[in-house]
């Protein structure tokens, strides 16, 4: 794109008023190499197996225990409210000595901060509980 302004007739004092566009073009390549060299470094990643997603309905045994966490974070144990932490946890040191050690099955609202069902697993980490599971809704069929 050039443009030029005045006539030729002004000779030598005549303006030249054309765009250069030689270093905005240097630039663009510049630029272009950079992308090229730095794209595939942006994109490697260490190459992982994740997890396959298992949906395995509850096996209902008398000896699994199911803790229960509201939307206020209240605790329940078989629908009755556990006061506090310490006390969950020493009712899970006494389960956690049972042979065969039962399992752990957490219910939390859907609306219950990760906080309260974060507590109560690492509650039952600190009496030594080997298995825990949460119980979720299917997912829908169709």
């Amino acid at each position: 794109m050039a443009m030029q302004v005045g006539g030729d007739d002004e000779g030598e004092e005549s303006l030249n008023s054309t765009i250069n566009t030689t270093p905005l073009v240097d630039v663009m390549l510049v630029l272009l190499i950079i992308f090229l060299i730095t794209i595939p470094v942006v994109t490697h990643t260490v190459p992982v197996k994740l997890p396959a997603e298992r949906n395995q309905p509850t096996q209902t045994k008398p000896e699994n225990i199911v803790i229960a966490v509201d939307k206020d974070g209240q605790i329940y144990w078989a629908n009755q409210a556990v006061p506090d932490l310490p006390t969950l946890l020493d009712r899970l040191k006494v389960e956690a000595v049972k042979v065969p050690q039962p399992e752990v099955h957490i219910r939390g609202d859907r609306d219950a901060r990760y906080q309260a069902i974060g507590q109560v697993v690492f509650t039952c980490q600190r009496a030594g509980i080997a298995k825990i599971g949460f119980i979720t809704e299917p997912p829908p069929r169709g």
